[in-house]
């Protein structure tokens, strides 16, 4: 994150090349294990006060995002805007050049809630909050109680909506655009705990609260008023969990259901946690700390509870492989359990325990694993990678036909690849790759279809391995102490010898759990962890450039009391802590701080109510003297400051000479040295002083000089500074400057060498500490000062001003953050370069703010200004974060084909690099056209915008910030594999999963169009009489129980393909699979369903059989009866056709259970059934019989039917388009990305369309019925008989409109790479 300079004269200005400001402290439970990651594969998290964005991939960090102070902070002030919970935005990168820059669309934008129950979105490209959502903001009331948020969730309804918890009951649906609170439902007395969406339909999502109350909700339409449909259920087979909970409400003072905290708040290690199976429809897998349970929203009961392993803690989280039938849990004592889908059924067993937390090089206690998330674009990437590689994906293309496989004795091996992040409370990010040998697949046999409508198991044997492939080490605890380095022209460097030590751009934070983390503010990160204390440490100080002396103390309880004090000398470069001043017994007085001389050379303990000592920091620290002086403040002298240029050196030099001269005498205090010296020690003529005050208020200045202390006689002050006025306690003393500030906050300065001195009052409470800023050869000033009160506030004053009160420069930046300590950064070389103050805040953040003060008397012109550029180990390849413009102009360049050797950025990567293509060295380096894949499909668009938008990337290219070696690997294994595999990719990049998984399905569903269209002939065949009909009906239900068992381990399809199903042995497949886990439910509603559910699959057997096992005193029992009976017998003339109908009918009018379908199906009448359930809402049902009975056009037009829904209701536009092409519909999958203004995806989805089409009909030995347009010479091949030669020059003219807008946004944009 960039800071913002400040200046008295300007207001703050936010510079994209200035300053990093933050490094977040640790995560802790109050922050409610907050996190998510994005589609695009970026990772928020909350810690503190703060919402922490990093990158997996490369593990470093990208922002950090500080949450500003309520306005009513004041009125609760015992409420920190603890960060309880984030989740980003669904919304894919936005394709409409008109509105590009409105950040009210933006991908990027990012909700968080906080503990004071406020919803800021925030536009991570801006860093800045682009709308409040807040419940208590119109209450007038100061006393209102203000309900914590508890969890968020994006849902699509019309438009983006945000659904919240507030409280411990509350739940609201909030409109992401105005702001406004569209509905309301309050749960009480149930404790809400979380709340998800459901990928199948975005519109739908799910509560569940500590006690099992599951809420499911549909917004239909905009969300106002009664435009959410709702459905209340209970959860049953939690006892354990709820025996646990009623004890936690006993033992809990706020433990009502009417107080405001959250369930997070108010049971923090009780965890009830749902998320929805991506694999399988209405099925809930949902944890309580002692429970797993699988719960299907359809039936509305709970299929299978499995109770916590033995050995294992208690449940906290779960997630759901994207692939695989796989469960991740993760446990309280950091554990993460591995669960397995029985097969045939919907209960999960265990097979696997690993360690998220290595026992090896972790600190003791060993810290708690808080939150873990999986990242989605990972496993869609490696979707590509599977479907796209495999040599089936295309050779099954060319075919004649694509039927369902056979089934065969062959299997290939696909790898299990998941990537999973994981967050400790030690500030750490940990990244884990499980994989296993491999999951058996069926391979295809010759002339199948592509290997994405078969299955994906595990064994049951199978080891799964835990990885760890990176780690991201942030502040590791709470800050108690910062230190800056400040050595002089004095200090030497460790090795020896007299060579000076130069600045280092390091900072050294103690922390309370006795660790000290080196931050190097050049990158942003914590470079290294020491731990030195087994307490808090209480004080820090650098020993020069490479050595820090620390402390810290214990009570001791034992008989006669005291204090165990300890102080350690760390090394940076060998790592060795030494430590020093051992005592064999307690001490009367801790330690209260210590003050080492900018050499490094000399160190002051001081101790409370005790003589402060003297130490020599040599190898072997030696004590020089102690001094029995009641001293209240000890500063040491800084680097003297350079005299301004036209002032000349003669100054500073006699200066120097006057302080050396009066250095002669010493009080009576020191009138004797030390005797006890070392002869072995060499004379150093090297002396340094150190300013104090005492008690009464006396001032004086000691020098040290070698192993001799003595007296420093300055000239006085010509004024009086007597104690009357207030205690002294902070000081600063840089020559020829004392500065002194005391506790009712007046500010002295004295000059020694002159006498002069002046004061102030800062009209504020007591001053803590004063700093005096760096200066250079240059400066105009010499006495600027940055002061922290003791009300952990802090301002800047410029003494060298005439007013400095006037001139001050107050606390803008972080608003309601609270100092504990701060120190300048001494790294500054050049004059015009920023001051860059560092702030330990009391959120455990540490801050670096800059300081830009322009001087009024300074020339006009423009000044260069020297710039710390921040320094990155590698490139942050994160393509999301470009400007939109760029980030839309690479999508276009992965579409349209780049050469892998493109990405290579000199000719040494191309020796390790295996997709280096040689025949563009040849090529100009200006000639950008040569770096284009050369492509054999039609012309679309402007040709010269490629080449424009590589010249607009090239900055991005030079500094290797577009795609990592890895990604780049994959897109060269794709590039030449089609337009589809390359239309998937560049999806997949920006995290666009639906759209990968459309690009993936495509010739699927062109291979099944075409299918459809060989076998049109059929159509025309008149229907069979009833005896044949009769024939084949007992032939299906023969046949039916010994294939069941078949279609279920070869039809189902795996993965987050599985929402994109559409063919015939797919639907059929899925629905049987569900049967079994059925089989043991009771109920007449549940006896309803699975009736329908068998009646579905054709199973009329079963189905039979289940209806005469009705109970006389039922109520359906007369219901089922005359289907049993309709079902059983023949099929009868066209009399009771039509009595059949028209009883069906009147059955549908009034019975909810869709029994009138069932008659339909017995009659034939399949198609009326079909259309039937799709009035009734049950589209899955529908589709699934359609999918069992109905063949050619009739198929279709359900399919056709099915599409117009989920486009327009469920607003899933990618799944539309898959079943348009299915449908044979291309006309109107075009209209829908028209609809949706996406010029550049009509154009790629024409091209994917012909380059499928020509290679399968070019291939195909039996002439196939096509459409080019208006005649044979047209350039595109199109399967459709629907589409115009109007419809194709449209679609290719607005896409070259798109591309010169595009240009045009790309020029003006600034690029930008972090």
């Amino acid at each position: 994150m960039k800071m913002a300079s400040w200046s008295p004269s300007a207001p703050a200005a936010r510079s994209q090349d200035a300053w990093d400001c933050l490094l977040p402290g640790p995560p802790s439970r109050s922050n409610g294990g907050s996190a998510d990651c994005s589609p695009a594969g970026l990772l928020a998290y909350g810690a503190g006060s703060c919402v922490v964005v990093a990158d997996p991939r490369s593990m470093q960090l990208v922002c950090v995002l500080p949450m500003p102070p309520s306005a009513a902070a004041s009125a609760h002030a015992s409420l920190a805007p603890f960060v309880t919970a984030v989740r980003w935005t669904p919304q894919s990168l936005l394709r409409d050049l008109s509105s590009y820059d409105d950040p009210s669309t933006s991908h990027l934008r990012l909700a968080v809630g906080d503990r004071q129950g406020r919803i800021a979105i925030w536009d991570l490209r801006s860093r800045q909050i682009i709308l409040w959502l807040d419940l208590d903001a119109a209450s007038s009331s100061a006393t209102s109680t203000r309900l914590g948020i508890q969890d968020l969730c994006w849902i699509r309804s019309d438009s983006w909506l945000l659904a919240a918890i507030h409280g411990p009951s509350l739940l609201a649906l909030w409109d992401a655009a105005s702001g406004r609170c569209l509905w309301k439902y309050d749960a009480s007395p149930e404790y809400l705990s979380c709340i998800r969406r459901d990928p199948f339909d975005s519109r739908h999502f799910c509560t569940l609260s500590l006690r099992g109350f599951l809420l499911s909700a549909i917004a239909l339409g905009g969300g106002d008023g009664g435009d959410v449909s709702l459905q209340e259920l209970r959860i049953a087979g939690m006892t354990d969990s709820s025996l646990d909970l009623q004890k936690l409400e006993k033992e809990s003072s706020s433990g009502s259901a009417s107080s405001s905290p959250p369930a997070l708040a108010l049971f923090p290690l009780f965890f009830a946690r749902l998320c929805f199976s991506p694999i399988w429809r209405h099925i809930l897998l949902i944890t309580f700390p002692k429970e797993l349970i699988v719960f299907d929203l359809h039936y509305g009961t709970t299929l299978s509870s499995s109770p916590l392993p033995r050995g294992c803690s208690k449940f906290m989280n779960l997630m759901p492989d994207p692939e695989l039938d796989l469960l991740y849990c993760v446990h309280l004592d950091g554990k993460l359990s591995i669960w397995k889908r029985k097969e045939g059924e919907q209960l999960h067993v265990l097979c696997g325990v690993e360690e998220l937390m290595p026992s090896i090089g972790t600190a003791i206690p060993t810290p708690a694993v808080l939150a873990i998330n999986s990242c989605q674009s990972e496993s869609s990437v490696q979707n590509i990678d599977l479907f796209c590689t495999d040599p089936s994906y295309t050779q099954a293309l060319l075919s004649e036909e694509c039927v369902p496989p056979k089934s065969s004795n062959k299997e290939m091996d696909i790898p299990l690849k998941t990537c999973l992040v994981s967050i400790s409370d030690d500030g750490k990010i940990w990244n884990w790759l499980l994989t296993s040998d491999k999951v058996k697949e069926p391979a295809p046999v010759n002339g199948s279809c592509p290997p994405s409508t078969k299955p994906r198991f595990m064994e049951p044997e199978l080891p799964i391995k835990i990885s760890l492939m990176g780690q991201l080490h942030l502040l590791s605890s709470t800050l108690t102490t910062l230190a800056v380095p400040s050595p002089s022209l004095t200090a030497t460097l460790a090795r020896g010898g007299n060579n000076p030590a130069p600045a280092v751009p390091l900072i050294a934070l103690g922390t309370q759990s006795g660790t000290i983390d080196i931050v190097d503010v050049s990158a942003s990160a914590v470079t290294v962890s020491f731990s030195v204390h087994s307490n808090a440490i209480r004080g820090l100080r650098w020993l020069g450039n490479s050595r820090l002396v620390s402390f810290s103390y214990g009570q001791v309880n034992e008989k006669g009391g005291g204090y165990t004090n300890k102080l350690v000398v760390t090394c940076l470069r060998s790592g060795l802590n030494r430590p020093f001043r051992l005592l064999q017994k307690p001490e009367r007085a801790p330690i209260r701080a210590l003050r080492a001389s900018s050499s490094g050379r000399y160190l002051l303990i001081l101790f409370r109510d005790a003589p402060v000592e003297v130490w020599a920091m040599t190898k072997n620290p030696i004590m020089l003297r102690s001094l029995a002086l009641p001293f209240t403040v000890l500063e040491w002298t800084l680097p003297s400051a350079p005299r301004p240029i036209q002032n000349g050196s003669s100054k500073e030099i006699s200066a120097s000479k006057e302080l050396t001269s009066n250095a002669n005498a010493s009080t009576n205090a020191l009138s004797t040295d030390a005797k006890t010296t070392s002869s072995e020690t060499p004379v150093d003529d090297v002396s340094e002083s150190f300013a104090f005050a005492l008690v009464n208020g006396a001032l004086g200045v000691f020098e040290v000089h070698g192993r001799r202390i003595r007296d420093f006689r300055p000239k006085w002050p010509s004024t009086s500074f007597a104690s009357s006025d207030g205690l002294i306690t902070a000081m600063a003393y840089r020559l020829p400057h004392v500065v002194m500030g005391d506790r009712l906050g007046n500010i002295r300065w004295w000059d020694v060498t002159t006498g002069l001195s002046s004061s102030f009052n800062t009209h504020r409470e007591g001053i803590r500490r004063i700093k005096f800023s760096p200066v250079v050869p240059g400066d105009n000033s010499r006495g600027r000062i940055a002061v922290l009160f003791y009300d952990n506030t802090f301002s800047i004053f410029d003494l060298d001003s005439s007013d400095p009160l006037a001139n001050a420069l107050l606390q803008p930046q972080s608003p309601g953050t609270l100092v504990l300590e701060l120190d300048w950064l001494t790294i500054r070389s050049d004059r015009n370069e920023p001051l860059v103050l560092c702030i330990a805040g009391a959120d455990s953040s540490l801050r670096l703010i800059e300081v830009n003060i322009h001087n009024a008397k300074s020339s006009s012109g423009t000044k260069s200004r020297v710039l710390k550029e921040r320094f990155r180990p590698i490139p942050l390849c994160l393509p999301i974060l470009f400007p939109t413009a760029h980030a839309l102009a690479l999508r276009t360049i992965l579409q349209l084909g780049v050469k892998p050797s493109w990405f290579n950025l000199n000719s040494a990567t191309t020796d390790i690099l295996p997709f280096h293509i040689p025949e563009t060295d040849t090529a100009s380096p200006r000639d950008l056209r040569s770096f284009m894949i050369e492509s054999v499909l039609p012309s679309v668009g402007d040709a010269v915008v490629p080449e424009l938008l590589l010249k607009v990337l090239e900055p991005y290219r030079k500094e290797g910030c577009i795609l990592d070696d890895e990604r780049v690997r994959l897109y060269a294994s794709l590039a030449n594999k089609g337009s589809a595999a390359r239309f998937a990719f560049a999806a997949a990049i920006f995290g666009e999963v639906s759209e990968a998984m459309f690009w993936l399905q495509l010739p699927h569903a062109l291979c099944h169009m075409l299918e459809r269209s060989a076998n049109k002939s059929q159509q025309g065949v008149p229907k069979p009489s009833i005896s044949e009909s009769e024939s084949a009906l007992l032939n299906r239900i023969a046949s039916r129980e010994k294939s069941a068992g078949m279609v279920t381990s070869e039809a189902v399809k795996y993965g987050q393909l599985n929402m994109m199903a559409f063919k015939q042995e797919d639907l059929w497949g899925n629905a049987n699979e569900r049967i079994s886990w059925h089989a043991k439910l009771d109920g007449e509603e549940a006896i309803q369903k699975r009736v329908h559910e068998l009646v579905s699959v054709g199973n009329l057997e079963a189905a039979v059989s289940l209806l005469l096992s009705t109970p006389p005193e039922g109520s359906q029992f007369y219901p089922n009866a005359l289907r049993a009976v309709a079902l059983s017998s023949a099929v009868s003339r066209s009399l009771h056709e039509l009595a059949v109908k028209v009883v069906a009918a009147n059955m549908v009018r009034t019975d909810k259970s869709l029994s009138g379908t069932h008659l339909l199906c017995a009659v034939g009448r399949y198609q009326e059934s079909c259309s039937q359930l799709q009035d009734a809402g049950c589209w899955t049902d529908a589709a699934t019989l359609a999918a069992t009975h109905l063949r050619g056009a009739d198929y279709s037009r359900v399919l056709q039917r099915w599409a117009d829904y989920v486009l327009r209701s469920e607003h899933n536009i990618w799944r539309a388009l898959i079943l348009y092409v299915a449908a044979g519909a291309l006309a109107e999958a075009l209209t829908a990305l028209r609809n949706a203004r996406q010029p550049d995806t009509a154009a790629m989805f024409m091209l994917a369309c012909h380059e499928i089409y020509t290679q399968i009909s070019s291939e195909s030995q039996t002439s196939v019925e096509a459409f080019a347009s208006a005649d044979e010479n047209q350039s595109f091949r199109l399967p459709s008989r629907n589409l115009e030669a109007e419809d194709l020059k449209a679609v290719s003219e607005f896409y070259g409109e798109y591309q010169r807008r595009l240009v045009h946004l790309c020029m003006d944009a600034t690029p930008s790479f972090d």
